[in-house]
This record gives structure tokens, C-alpha cells and sequence, in this order.
């Protein structure tokens, strides 16, 4: 129900995201607090010294217990996916005030339980639950599991399409759900894909306790790869020394190293599945990109130069009233449409115009920042757009900024764009190896129209085919 329901858009369980959150974490806090009242020396446990004497007594059995204390924080890491939409604070706010104060009772008072009654190991969560809240704290539950999973189906869709504005997957049909809120998109493919996905892991697991040995290396390494990114990110963009890198970065570091080598012990017991999702998803992204490098290079090299095409045309060719608009990647070489255009309908339009969209790597480029405009002579003009990887590229709207720039007259019902339906072409030679050279090709074929993706209207479109070989 919840896949099917995507289609339809996130606002309605948006809706309930805050209010049920909040009622999850305080009822854990309040049911710590319960048992806590009965065995308060628990509250002891904030002190780390008995983690620390614990490591010390007995440093064998701390490093297997590390793979499954882990698990204990693990969630809070997805706080920080919103730090983009929400920034610092709100997130620092909720966390520090709700978050980890009823995380801390909750586990208190599970350990006071087990204090009281070391039979409650069997399940200390919903024991420590009174039986006449037993069954309402199991559908609030299943609410709260519903809105995390929901979060994560949306996380994937955002990532996947910053993904595709990136270059490192191809484009994919993506819906837009909401009129007046941008970021809400449906990716009818990878939601699809998602359902099969968790359906194979479930029959694989069985039981999600099972699934915890996966879940706890996939996290860890997470930790892990995030802190290696941060320092790299400290060191070249903030300038930071070294020695200061290595001052804040080292006791992270260490740290999550041993959650991942105590976490990779259930490396054969479920924690290869991360592994072997994020190798195949790390083959897909880099066949993709450098798929794309090479059709581009080849296309730089085999078309004519854009500059020497505009002097030697002249007035030899007829040209027909309106404005033809040409979307391509390489801006400096004359484009397969415009090529075609010529040779099949002996013909070009009065106005020309090249248009490059260029994502930067940044999450959004201001409106004034969007356009940059170069006249070639009166009849070629080229245009680029910059969007960041978290803006929703859409070319008519931004031509009509362009069209300001120039000082035209924009109707969209006279501009006719032309898009370049290239088929790639596997030929033996350097490059990328043969089933690289294949999953690429398969990828490009079923990729999704570009008039879809950049929203341009389908009946203002003209596709001509060409063949490239890579």
C-alpha cells in the first residue's frame, strides 16, 4: 500500500510525519521513566566509566558487544540527510531536547527491567510496556516504522534524481506530485525496483533480527566513509591545515574502525547483501559516467566546431520564420539535430539557438546566477543554464529569462526544440571494456526522453536520430 500510494505524493503522510514522531519518542521517554522510578540506580549508566572498566576487564568480549551496541544508535545519522532543507539548528533542537533524552530513558529503563527480571532478555522492549498499552504501542509503532520507511523512499527518489543532474545515472522517468511544493517527485522505476528489492531481502532474512548483521555494517560504514568525506571536504574547502584535520578527524576515525571491524565479523551472516548492493550500485554510476565522457569526447572530436560552422554558413542555406532551440552537452560543436535539420529538410530557422544545461556541484544556483547568454551573429546564439544537483531543471522557464536577456519576444508556441536521439554503437578499440561497453548502450536506450526530464511540452518537439560509435 505504501509503494502504490507514491504516485499520489507524499503530502498526505507528510502530514502525520511530526505529530506521530513526537508521540513515538515521548512514549518511549515516558515508558523509561516508569521503570527507571522502580530501579533509579540505572540512571548510573550515563557515567562512561563503566564502558571504559568494561573494555579494560574484558576487551574480547567488548569488541564482539561493539557490533551490536552499535544498533542502539544507529537512526540518528538520518537526521542529518534534512541538514539541507532544514539546516543546523532545528535538527541540533530536536535532537538534543527530544531525541536523545528519550532514547536514554527508554534504554534505562529496559536495563532497569532486566535489573528486576533478567527472564524480561526475551523481549525488554514490549515488556516494559503495560499490557493494556501493549497493543496501541504496537500500531504506534508500525506508524512510526511506516514514516521512517517513507522518508527512506523519498530519500532515494531525491538522491536518485541529484544523481542524474550529476551524470552518474541515466535519465529516468520522473514524476512531480505536488503543484506547490518542488522537491515532491514519484521515479515510478526505482519505487518499483525498491518493493521487489525488500520483498527478496525479506524472503532471504526472514526475520529482522536476521537483517540487524546487514543493518549494522551498512551503517558503520556509512559512519565511516561520511567522516573520511568530511575530512577531505575540511582540508580542500575550508583550507584547513593538516595537523588540524588530523586533530578532529582521528578520534572519529578510530572510533567508527572498530564499529566496522566488529560489525563485519557478520560479514557471512547477512553483511555481504550491503556490500554487494553498493558494489553493483557503484558499477551502474561509473559505467554511466564514463560512458557519457567518451560519447561526448567522441562528439567533440567527429562534429564540426560550432564557430567555424557559424562563418562558413552564411546565406547559403533557406532559412523559415521562428526560433529553433537545440539541446546538447557539447556547446562548442555543431549539434547532430541542426546537422540533420540541414541535410534531410534543407533548412534553418531564423534564430538559432544552443542550449547546454550545466549542473554545478552545488545544491542550488541563485535565479540570477541561471542564465548565461553569448551571441554568435543574428541568426546563432548560445545559451547555457546552471542548475544545482537539487534544483528542478525546467528549459522553457528558464528561456524565458534568456529571451529577457536577448531582448526577444518569447512565445513558446513559435520556438520548435530539437533534440538529438543518439544510438550508441559498441565497436572494438579503447574505452571501456566489452560488458561495460554493453550495460552502457542498454542503459542509454531505456533512458527517458529528455523533453520529460527538462519539461518541455512533447508537441514542441522535433527527435532526429544519429548513430555514435564508442
Amino acid at each position: 500500500t505504501l509503494f502504490l500510494m507514491q504516485k499520489h505524493g507524499t503530502a498526505f503522510v507528510g502530514k502525520f510525519f511530526g505529530p506521530i514522531t513526537l508521540l513515538w519518542f515521548l512514549s518511549l521517554g515516558i515508558l523509561g521513566v516508569i521503570s527507571v522510578v522502580q530501579t533509579p540506580i540505572v540512571l548510573g549508566m550515563v557515567s562512561p566509566h563503566w564502558a571504559i572498566q568494561f573494555i579494560f576487564t574484558h576487551p574480547v568480549q567488548a569488541f564482539f558487544i561493539m557490533g551490536a551496541v552499535v544498533l542502539t544508535v544507529t537512526g540518528g545519522e538520518a537526521l542529518y540527510a534534512d541538514m539541507g532543507h532544514f539546516g543546523p539548528r532545528p535538527i541540533r533542537f530536536g535532537w538534543f531536547s527530544v531525541v536523545l533524552p528519550c532514547l536514554v530513558l527508554n534504554y534505562a529503563g529496559q536495563g532497569a527491567l532486566l535489573l528486576r527480571n533478567p527472564t524480561a532478555i526475551e523481549n525488554p522492549f514490549y515488556l516494559l510496556v503495560p499490557s493494556w498499552a501493549l497493543y496501541p504501542m504496537i500500531i504506534l509503532a508500525t506508524m512510526a516504522a511506516v514514516i521512517a520507511s517513507q522518508a527512506v523512499i523519498s530519500g532515494v527518489f531525491s538522491l536518485a534524481r541529484q544523481a542524474i543532474q550529476l551524470g552518474y545515472l541515466p535519465r529516468l522517468g520522473i514524476k512531480h506530485t505536488s503543484d506547490s511544493e518542488e522537491g515532491q517527485i514519484y521515479v515510478p522505476f526505482l519505487n518499483w525496483l525498491l518493493l521487489i528489492s525488500i520483498v527478496i531481502l525479506i524472503l532471504i532474512f526472514k526475520t529482522s533480527s536476521n537483517l540487524a548483521s546487514a543493518y549494522g555494517l551498512a551503517v558503520t560504514l556509512t559512519m565511516l566513509c561520511d567522516t573520511i568525506l568530511v575530512a577531505v571536504f575540511i582540508y580542500y574547502a575550508w583550507k584547513w591545515s593538516l595537523p588540524k584535520v588530523m586533530l578532529l578527524i582521528i578520534p572519529f576515525f578510530i572510533l567508527e574502525s572498530v564499529l566496522v571491524a566488529a560489525a563485519s565479523l557478520k560479514m557471512f551472516s547477512g553483511g555481504w547483501v550491503p556490500l554487494l548492493i553498493g558494489a553493483v550500485a557503484v558499477m551502474i554510476l561509473m559505467t554511466w559516467k564514463r560512458g557519457r565522457e567518451l560519447t561526448f569526447a567522441k562528439l567533440e572530436h567527429d562534429t564540426l566546431s560550432l564557430d567555424l560552422f557559424v562563418k562558413s554558413i552564411g546565406d547559403n542555406v533557406h532559412r523559415v520564420p521562428g526560433d529553433a532551440v537545440f539541446l546538447t552537452g557539447t556547446p562548442n560543436v555543431v549539434p547532430h539535430a541542426m546537422l540533420h535539420n540541414i541535410k534531410h529538410n534543407k533548412v534553418l530557422h531564423e534564430r538559432n539557438i544552443l542550449v547546454t544545461v550545466v549542473i554545478e556541484d552545488v545544491p542550488f544556483v541563485p535565479q540570477e546566477e541561471r542564465i548565461s547568454v553569448e551571441t554568435l551573429n543574428e541568426h546563432f546564439y548560445r545559451i547555457k543554464i546552471f542548475y544545482g544537483f537539487k534544483d528542478e531543471p525546467n528549459v522553457p522557464k528558464a528561456l524565458i529569462q534568456a529571451y529577457e536577456e536577448l531582448g526577444f519576444e518569447y512565445d513558446l508556441m513559435q520556438i520548435s526544440f530539437f533534440i538529438s536521439r543518439d544510438r550508441i554503437v559498441h565497436t572494438v578499440g579503447d574505452g571501456m571494456s566489452p560488458w561495460r561497453e554493453k550495460l552502457f548502450i542498454s542503459m542509454q536506450r531505456n533512458t527517458s526522453p529528455v523533453s520529460d526530464f527538462y519539461q518541455i511540452p512533447t508537441n514542441r518537439v522535433v527527435e532526429l536520430g544519429s548513430q555514435i560509435e564508442i
